[in-house]
């Protein structure tokens, strides 16, 4: 997948693509509905004797962060996992628009003039039926078809996608991991919620009580609830299962939440590596104990406890 920065200077073989827009923060399975939608159109005109591509436009960062910075903004994927998890869907291309003071002061059919049609020269637009755009939030869906067609382009609009009656957004997801409910995250988003970030030291008490752990610190703002979860870890290309704690160590020092993670049948230094910790299941809550050893009984049943739910979770 081609992965450009800007909407302008385009290369000439990447212009006319079908191109799905959004956010698509956790890439969940109503963003997946755009980006199939997006294939499929590129995949018909392609039959029809002309190559075409399939794409991706996203705004970084996320208008949110822009128009209030002192608001911590707890993102369900980075970048760099919004375009990993974009390759699964067999993109050609990835467009990365910087969201400026340029684009937000951007009208409605400024953008479409400007960004879609004179800057990537799309063939097919997909969006989402609660898309909007421009300043003020001036244009929606109906705007893009009505435009669309004056302009030449063809306008797919995804409706809710839904299970059970709930229709999966970033915000329920946010929801689910608020309160550790890591699986029912991972039932919207179709894949395990993850976080990556590189290994830091601690005060070495895991590993004083054999359990050493790798330590994290997660973005300011993210609301994982307190407790332990099992894991899945990828180094380096590699996969490991483990058993996660966050929380502030109340039988400790009740300090600030580090993310910790034991991996099973792992015995290597990993400080300064970067890892990447995929959320399967909650265990059970943060607590505190009277004693060491207490803790250490509960560690050891936790661990055991995430090994039987692993074992049986897709990876």
């Amino acid at each position: 997948m081609n992965v450009f920065e800007g909407y302008e200077n385009l290369p000439a073989e990447m212009r006319g693509a079908a191109i799905a827009i959004g956010n698509f923060d956790g890439v969940h399975r109503g963003h997946q509905a755009l980006l199939v939608r997006a294939r499929e159109r590129a995949v018909a005109a392609s039959r029809l004797g002309e190559r075409h591509l399939a794409g991706a436009m996203v705004f970084e960062p996320h208008p949110r962060e822009y128009f209030h910075p002192e608001r911590p903004h707890f993102r369900l994927t980075s970048l760099r996992k919004k375009l990993a998890l974009f390759e699964r869907y067999e993109l050609d291309l990835a467009i990365v628009a910087p969201f400026d003071a340029v684009l937000a002061r951007m009208d409605a059919d400024t953008f479409i003039e400007r960004v879609l049609v004179a800057g990537l020269g799309v063939r097919h637009v997909v969006v989402g039926y609660d898309f909007f755009f421009g300043e003020g939030r001036g244009g929606n869906a109906e705007h893009m078809q009505r435009r669309g067609a004056e302009l030449g382009f063809g306008v797919s609009v995804i409706p809710p996608v839904a299970e059970g009656g709930e229709v999966f957004s970033s915000s329920a997801i946010r929801a689910e991991i608020a309160q550790g409910d890591v699986a029912g995250a991972a039932r919207m988003l179709g894949h395990w919620w993850s976080v990556s970030g590189e290994v830091v030291g601690g005060a070495k008490r895991g590993t004083g009580m054999g359990f050493p752990t790798a330590n994290i610190v997660l973005p300011i703002g993210t609301p994982l609830a307190y407790g332990i979860y099992a894991v899945f870890v990828d180094i380096e290309g590699r996969r490991y299962q483990g058993a996660a704690y966050l929380g502030t160590r109340p039988t400790f020092d009740n300090g600030p939440p580090v993310l910790e993670v034991f991996l099973f049948d792992f015995d290597d230094d990993l400080y300064g590596r970067e890892i990447e910790v995929s959320f399967v299941a909650f265990i059970r809550s943060d607590r505190r104990f009277d004693t060491m050893e207490a803790l250490m009984v509960q560690m050891a049943a936790d661990c055991e406890k995430a090994r039987q739910l692993l074992a049986t979770a897709p990876a």
